[in-house]
């Protein structure tokens, strides 16, 4: 049976520290469970393709889950936002640029608190590429939440990628430089040095490369090679996942810093008890297999 197309809301709720999120709520009827979906980085935006959303939508509606998009902090490359609270407002630079993985969970925090008011009692989270890191990220730091399940999509290694990208002298030297550019009050700065082949602030090219930071979910690059960056515990963040969790990759997926199959094997090492699927000729995005993907999720839900 053919599924009704779904015509979204156009919403908006305030995180904690005053910051105003737009998002795209999909419900069908007065249903009181919601998957909210956490983008990834880069150019992402919810308010495009929306071709790619329809599948999950569609699937996750014969289950009778709504489904929240919703632009984070991290949205677009560089965009400035205005911060409001108790009556100040305050213009700053936002989008993946500057963003800090940690305030992800100020921005999934307001999206439960808007869903509360709407009456929903059941919360999915569902994190694509950077998005999965940010559950994880949500789950270490807050694992007391209102979350019921999981679902992690093709989370990559971006400190592996930038290590190798760079090499080891260049990837150093402008970390270092960045620490001491954020000390100095600076972070804020463009990082011309990557130019033309990334964009980044100084603050933010740290959050993101930093080995020790809370941006290294996935380190399969240390996990290959046994080349140490880390001082700290490797898998740290997805080894505290208690709930119910999928684990999702495509096959050939670009982002894990090797082999996909070897990459899940690193994850299953930390936590065998939960459920994982690598989908063969699925690239980072799964491309072409939306649909399969949807069918995915919507049956482990």
């Amino acid at each position: 049976m053919k599924t009704k197309r779904v015509k979204p809301e156009y919403i908006e709720f305030t995180t904690k520290d005053g910051l105003c999120l737009p998002g795209l709520l999909y419900e069908k009827e007065k249903n009181t469970a919601v998957a909210i979906y956490l983008h990834g980085n880069g150019s992402s935006s919810v308010f495009y393709d929306e071709s790619n959303k329809l599948p999950l939508v569609q699937e996750l509606q014969k289950k009778h889950i709504s489904v929240l998009y919703f632009n984070n902090r991290g949205a677009h490359m560089i965009k400035r936002l205005t911060l409001s609270k108790k009556g100040k407002s305050e213009r700053k630079n936002f989008g993946m640029v500057h963003e800090k993985i940690k305030e992800c969970i100020q921005d999934i925090d307001g999206a439960i608190a808007f869903l509360k008011k709407k009456g929903y009692k059941t919360f999915y989270l569902i994190g694509a590429s950077t998005g999965a890191n940010k559950i994880c990220v949500y789950n270490y730091y807050k694992p007391k939440n209102n979350i019921a399940k999981y679902i992690l999509l093709y989370g990559g290694d971006d400190t592996g990628i930038y290590y190798q990208a760079l090499g080891k002298k260049k990837f150093w030297k402008i970390l270092k430089e960045s620490k001491k550019k954020i000390r100095e009050k600076k972070g804020d700065i463009i990082i011309k040095e990557l130019l033309p082949d990334a964009l980044f602030s100084y603050a933010g090219f740290w959050d993101i490369a930093n080995p020790d930071g809370d941006y290294n979910i996935f380190p399969f690059y240390e996990g290959f090679k046994k080349e140490k960056l880390s001082k700290k515990k490797l898998f740290r963040h997805f080894s505290s996942l208690l709930k119910p969790t999928f684990v999702v990759y495509g096959s050939e997926d670009e982002y894990t810093s090797g082999n996909v199959y070897d990459a899940v094997a690193l994850l299953r090492v930390q936590r065998p008890d939960l459920t994982y699927k690598i989908v063969k000729g699925a690239d980072h995005g799964f491309n072409g297999k939306k649909r399969r993907l949807a069918k995915l999720i919507a049956d482990w839900i």
